[in-house]
């Protein structure tokens, strides 16, 4: 049965985005950690997670579980009923796919994931409550040409264009290839998850069929990335297939664009504290699609 829950019309903005002529560094007003600390992340990987906004667990997910996962990214590529549907994003220069999106609802293999204890514990952890799905998608990024994602906090988009009204979600990477620092691996800014970047620009209607491609509206300015870099340094984030990163909501990150042989694959979901649904959007006209920010607010692993 899916669950729809009562969620308030109108939320006070705790964080103006994409509402003032000049971007603003604003100081985060959440916790980072909601939960008791209970549960199977280790507290040195809490500490971590709190103080640099990310933890990293080696070998998450067996090599044969990479194995049939890859194989899902491949068929899912090849899927010719997926062309032309929206939740699949090839990249800006070529018709190579970049991204598939709702892989949770496409896939028995990934809807089997999104519900796995090691993943849906570990979110329950973090956030203090029951977790449901916001996002979830397959990142390609093949070789010789993946592109980049520019530097950007997850948070303004999904405040400014979901309606989540505070930092409550938090992002599962599972690496299915091995991440080099050369083949456009995930680059984040530690600590930077304590400073929320607010960004110019009115959003326009229907943006997010640009920006899944490229963004424009909602990336932060240049002086503020420089600002939080040279305050807190960035980390490249390397490691074996099978790893996993976990990183919150905030965390200014990106990644660079792979000019390689070696294909980086990834699959990326995103938990949200069911106590922090997502409402109306609070810097556009209209939320999101449903594959980019589900309104099913049904708890998952249970």
């Amino acid at each position: 049965m899916t669950l729809q829950m009562d969620v308030p019309a109108s939320t006070a903005d705790e964080y103006p985005t994409r509402k003032a002529p000049e971007p603003a560094l604003l100081d985060r007003k959440d916790p980072v950690l909601w939960g008791t600390g209970e549960g199977p992340f280790t507290q040195e990987e809490l500490e971590g997670y709190d103080r640099r906004g990310y933890t990293q667990v080696e070998a998450f997910v067996t090599g044969t579980e990479v194995a049939t996962y890859r194989n899902e990214l491949d068929r899912l590529a090849a899927d010719p009923a997926l062309r032309g549907d929206e939740r699949l994003v090839v990249e800006p220069t070529s018709e190579e796919v970049r991204s598939v999106f709702d892989v949770h609802r496409i896939s028995p293999v990934f809807s089997d994931l999104v519900n796995d204890p090691r993943l849906v514990e570990r979110a329950r952890q973090v956030l203090g409550s029951e977790v449901y799905v916001h996002q979830s998608r397959v990142n390609y990024k093949p070789g010789f040409g993946g592109g980049a994602f520019y530097w950007h906090s997850d948070f303004e988009t999904w405040h400014a264009e979901d309606g989540m009204p505070r930092m409550r979600a938090c992002s599962f990477s599972i690496a299915l290839t091995e991440n080099f620092s050369h083949n456009g691996a995930l680059m984040i800014m530690p600590g930077s998850h304590k400073t929320f970047v607010s960004c110019v620009g009115e959003t326009p209607e229907g943006h997010y069929r640009s920006s899944l491609k490229s963004q424009q509206v909602g990336t932060p300015d240049g002086g503020s990335l420089s600002l939080l870099a040279d305050r807190h340094g960035i980390d490249v984030l390397t490691g074996g297939a099978g790893g996993v990163t976990v990183f919150d909501s905030n965390c200014m990150h990106g990644s660079g664009g792979n000019i390689t042989p070696f294909p980086r694959s990834n699959v990326f979901i995103v938990f949200n504290s069911v106590e922090n649904a997502c409402a109306e959007p609070f810097s556009a006209p209209s939320p999101r699609p449903e594959f980019l920010s589900s309104r099913d607010f049904t708890p998952v692993g249970r």
